[in-house]
C-alpha cells in the first residue's frame, strides 16, 4: 500500500476524499480504492472493479459485505460516496490497514506514520474481516468474516494430513498463478521447504533465497535442503555492520520499537532486498506456520502444564493475533523493496481448518518432542528428507544469528536490546 492515507473524511464538511494504487470512480458520487490481491477464481476482476461492479447491484455497505465475505486475499479497500466511508480488510490481517481520527478528520491509511502526519495521534491496526461505516461520529464497526474457536474436529493424523496437504496446496498455487517465477524466503526448515516443494509443482519457476550472518550452521542446513528440493539457491551472507543498517531501516518501516519485530524483520528486509535485486516482485514465505500448526516451545508447555483446551485457546489467540505479531511488518518491509509478499499459510480456509484441529495433532505431550506434527506428517508423505520434517524449529532472529548481533551493537553503547531499538526509533520519528 501506498503511505499514504488511502481515504479522509473531512469532519466539518463531511467531504471525502480517497487515493491509491487501484482507484476507479462509480456511478454517480462513489469512488473506490482497493490495495492488494485477490486470488479467488470467481473475482477474476481486479480489487476495485470487482467491487465496482457489486455497487452497480447494490448499496456500499451490502456490496462491501459480499466482496468480504466472498473473496480469498490480501487486501483492504475503502468505497467513498456523500458524507461517508465503507472500509474494510481481508479475513487475516496480512494487507496493512489503520484507522484513527482526530477532531477534524477520520481516515484509513495504509501505515501510521501517514495518520500521524494528519495529526491523528493514535492509529490503530484495523480488525481483519470487519467491515467499518465511516461517517462524521467515527467508525462503527461490524464482523463479516473471522475465526470461531470450537470443539476440536474428530480426525486422526493420517487424515489431516492429507486434508492439509491439499489445502496448503491449493494455497500456493492460487498464489503463484501467472507469475512465472518466484521466490522463497528459504531457511531449510520445515515451513520454507513445504512452500518451495509445493511451488515447484504450480507450473512456476522457484529461486530459494537464504541469508544470515556468515559461518552459521543454518546456512549448511539450507544448502542441504535446497539440494534435496532439486531447486536453485541464492545464499546472502551478512556482518555486523549490515544488521545496524537494517535495524536502523526496519524499525522506521514497521513503525514500532518492539525489539522481537526488529530481530525477526532484519532477515526479512535482507531477504526482500536481495529477491528484489535479482528480479523477482512475488516473495513466498511460510510466515503463519507456527501458530496455525503449534510450533512454538511455549505451546509444548502449555500442553504438559495446564491441557488440551488452555492449548487449543492459547494457539487459537495467536492465530486471530497474527496480523499484529507478523503480517503488517513483514509485507511493509517487502513492499518497501517493491516486492509482493505472498503467505500461502496466512489464508482464512488453512487458519479454519487449523485451529479446529485437536492439540494433540500438533503437539506430543512429553518434553523435547517435536512439534507441527501433522505438518511434518504432511511433508513426509510430500516425500520431503528426514533432514527437513525431522529439523527442529529454530527461530530465525536467533538461527540467523540477528539476535546476538544486536545485542553486541546495543551493549556498545551500554544498552538493553530494547533501549537500543528504542533509540533508532526515535531518530526515525524525529526525521519523518
Amino acid at each position: 500500500m501506498a503511505a499514504a492515507p488511502i481515504a479522509v473524511l473531512d469532519k466539518r464538511s463531511g467531504e471525502v476524499s480517497l487515493r491509491g494504487k487501484q482507484h476507479c470512480s462509480c456511478a454517480g458520487d462513489v469512488g473506490v480504492v482497493f490495495e492488494g490481491r485477490v486470488y479467488s477464481p470467481q473475482w477474476l476482476s481486479s480489487g476495485a472493479e470487482a467491487l465496482a461492479e457489486r455497487l452497480q447491484l447494490e448499496g456500499s455497505v451490502k456490496a462491501a459485505e459480499v466482496f468480504l465475505s466472498e473473496a480469498e486475499g490480501d487486501f483492504a479497500f475503502a468505497i467513498a460516496e456523500r458524507g461517508r466511508i465503507v472500509a474494510g480488510r481481508d479475513a487475516l490481517g496480512v494487507q496493512p490497514l489503520y484507522y484513527g481520527e482526530s477532531a477534524d478528520a477520520a481516515a484509513l491509511a495504509s501505515s501510521r506514520r501517514a495518520l500521524w502526519a494528519l495529526g491523528i495521534v493514535e492509529a490503530r491496526s484495523f480488525p481483519p474481516g470487519h467491515l467499518a461505516v465511516v461517517s462524521r461520529g467515527g467508525f462503527e464497526f461490524r464482523a463479516v468474516k473471522t475465526l470461531s474457536y470450537s470443539e476440536p474436529k474428530p480426525l486422526d493424523l493420517d487424515a489431516a494430513a492429507v486434508a492439509l496437504w491439499r489445502l496448503l496446496g491449493e494455497s500456493v498455487c492460487r498464489r503463484v498463478s501467472g507469475v512465472g517465477e518466484v521466490a522463497v524466503a528459504f531457511s531449510g526448515g520445515l515451513d520454507s521447504s513445504v512452500v518451495a516443494f509445493l511451488a515447484s509443482k504450480c507450473d512456476v519457476n522457484v529461486n530459494l533465497v537464504h541469508v544470515s550472518l556468515e559461518d552459521r550452521a543454518e546456512t549448511v542446513d539450507a544448502r542441504k535442503a535446497a539440494e534435496a528440493l532439486g531447486l536453485p539457491l541464492q545464499v546472502h551472507l551478512f556482518g555486523e555492520a549490515d544488521v545496524e543498517a537494517a535495524a536502523a531501516a526496519v524499525t522506521a518501516l514497521i513503525e514500532e520499537d518492539d525489539p522481537v519485530k526488529v530481530s525477526i524483520g532484519i532477515p526479512f528486509y535482507w531477504v526482500a532486498e536481495k529477491a528484489a535485486a535479482a528480479g523477482f516482485r512475488v516473495l513466498l514465505a511460510g510466515q503463519g506456520a507456527d501458530e496455525l500448526f503449534g510450533g512454538y516451545q511455549r505451546y509444548a508447555n502449555a500442553y504438559l502444564t495446564v491441557g488440551e483446551e488452555r492449548v487449543r485457546r492459547m494457539m487459537f489467540d495467536d492465530v486471530v493475533r497474527l496480523y499484529e505479531s507478523n503480517l503488517e511488518r513483514d509485507v511493509k518491509i517487502c513492499g518497501f523493496h517493491g516486492v509482493e509478499l505472498r503467505l500461502p499459510f496466512a489464508t482464512y480456509a488453512l487458519a479454519e481448518f487449523a485451529v479446529a484441529l485437536p492439540a494433540a495433532l500438533k503437539l506430543e505431550r512429553k518434553a523435547g518432542a517435536l512439534r507441527k506434527l501433522v505438518l511434518r506428517k504432511a511433508a513426509e508423505n510430500m516425500g520431503l528428507p528426514v533432514s527437513v520434517t525431522a529439523k527442529p524449529k529454530k527461530a530465525v532472529q536467533y538461527a540467523t544469528g540477528v539476535n546476538a548481533a544486536l545485542k553486541k551493537l546495543a551493549g556498545k553503547q551500554k544498552l538493553t536490546v530494547g533501549e537500543y531499538v528504542h533509540k533508532l526509533f526515535l531518530k526515525q520519528t524525529v526525521k519523518k
